[in-house]
């Protein structure tokens, strides 16, 4: 896992055995096992790390009035029981040009107001929430609905 992975060797003085991983990747998932030896003995501890992602299709960039589909998935054991959607911190009805099956959501064409922060929350069977979030960028035309803009002459238009 290197050069991912690391470990602070001068919290380790003070008794921090911490394991940092940057950037964590899906395959990272699973369960790790710390062992440390001192004068009188070993002590060791369990961490079972958990993954989520969240992917799009087709990958960025986002063309405005293209399909595309927000997919999120975790390592959870359990069995997916409920996923909602949120959007810049509101929660997306799934009907129209939403549509949410099995932890994806399909936006049918999306508009350069669906840009930002896209939240996905996972409920599973045994009670555990789990979300990730997801900036989505489109590339469109942010411009004014009226085609015909009025400019003075001599002076600049945009």
């Amino acid at each position: 896992m290197r050069p991912r992975v690391s470990v602070q060797d001068s919290a380790l003085r003070n008794g921090n055995f911490s394991l940092r991983i940057n950037p964590v990747r899906s395959e990272d998932a699973g369960l790790y096992e710390a062992q440390v030896a001192y004068h009188t003995g070993v002590q060791s501890c369990q961490v079972e790390l958990g993954v989520i992602t969240v992917t799009l299709s087709p990958p960025s960039p986002v063309v405005e009035n293209e399909p595309l589909l927000l997919s999120c998935n975790s390592s959870h054991r359990a069995s997916l029981v409920e996923t909602c959607w949120f959007h810049n911190g509101r929660l997306v009805p799934t009907s129209g040009t939403f549509c949410s099956l099995h932890g994806a959501l399909s936006i049918l064409r999306p508009a350069m107001s669906d840009a930002g922060s896209w939240r996905c929350q996972l409920r599973y069977s045994d009670n555990e929430i789990i979300s990730a979030k997801y900036n989505l960028q489109i590339l469109g035309f942010d411009g004014p609905t009226n085609p015909v803009v009025y400019a003075a002459a001599g002076s600049a238009a945009d």
